[in-house]
């Protein structure tokens, strides 16, 4: 093809120094080939390049929108669990705290409830004592009433079980100790064996012979 062209090329009278120059046929052929291949590039292949690069920068727009998304969600989501469990914990602190107070209120009710009825028991406790006292005290001055009539009958020689009687005998044995008839000894005497004294002995003497 070389020589064809050189040939050519000194046919039509270009200078001998430029062997290499093509025909220029092949130059209009090549231009219009490459016209041609430059609209089609033009035309199907820079149009699919640029959608393919448009839909490639799409996707990767879109993944970094969806990962900065799905990052704001992810941030506002720890936002919130924390916001849940500040919540929580201060929650946790008020429940703790009112059920401190209320077992403090319980624990206070149940002392007050405790000493109130620990102050009726020992009031009652003390009531009871004192009834008991009490009726002790009827019970042995009743038993130390009839002792002493017991033994002041058995002194001045007479029964003293009827008051007037009593009362008589009384103002008598009051009269005999004035008097000084009735002696310690012989009262001692007739207290400890139970013999009878002189009254006793003249009011039996009376009873035999009323008899």
């Amino acid at each position: 093809m070389i020589p064809t062209s050189v040939v050519a090329a000194e046919e039509v009278g270009f200078p001998s120094g430029f062997p290499l120059l093509p025909h220029p046929v092949e130059m209009i052929v090549g231009l219009i080939a490459f016209g041609i291949m430059y609209w089609l590039y033009k035309s199907k292949v820079v149009p699919r390049m640029e959608a393919l690069y448009a839909e490639r920068t799409a996707a990767i727009e879109g993944g970094m929108e969806q990962a900065e998304e799905a990052q704001a969600q992810a941030h506002a989501a720890l936002q919130q669990y924390e916001a849940q469990l500040h919540e929580a914990r201060t929650e946790a602190n008020t429940i703790r705290e009112e059920a401190r107070a209320e077992g403090a209120l319980i624990v206070t009710e149940l002392r007050e409830k405790a000493q109130a009825e620990a102050a009726r028991i020992t009031e009652s406790a003390q009531r009871q004592i004192e009834a008991e006292r009490q009726q002790a005290l009827v019970s042995l001055r009743s038993e130390v009433g009839t002792l002493s009539t017991t033994l002041a009958g058995r002194i001045v020689g007479e029964s003293l079980e009827d008051e007037v009687r009593q009362k008589g005998t009384i103002d008598r044995f009051l009269a005999e100790l004035e008097s000084g008839n009735v002696r310690p000894e012989k009262v001692g005497a007739s207290a400890s064996v139970g013999e009878p004294s002189q009254a006793q002995q003249t009011e039996l003497d009376l009873g035999n012979g009323d008899s």
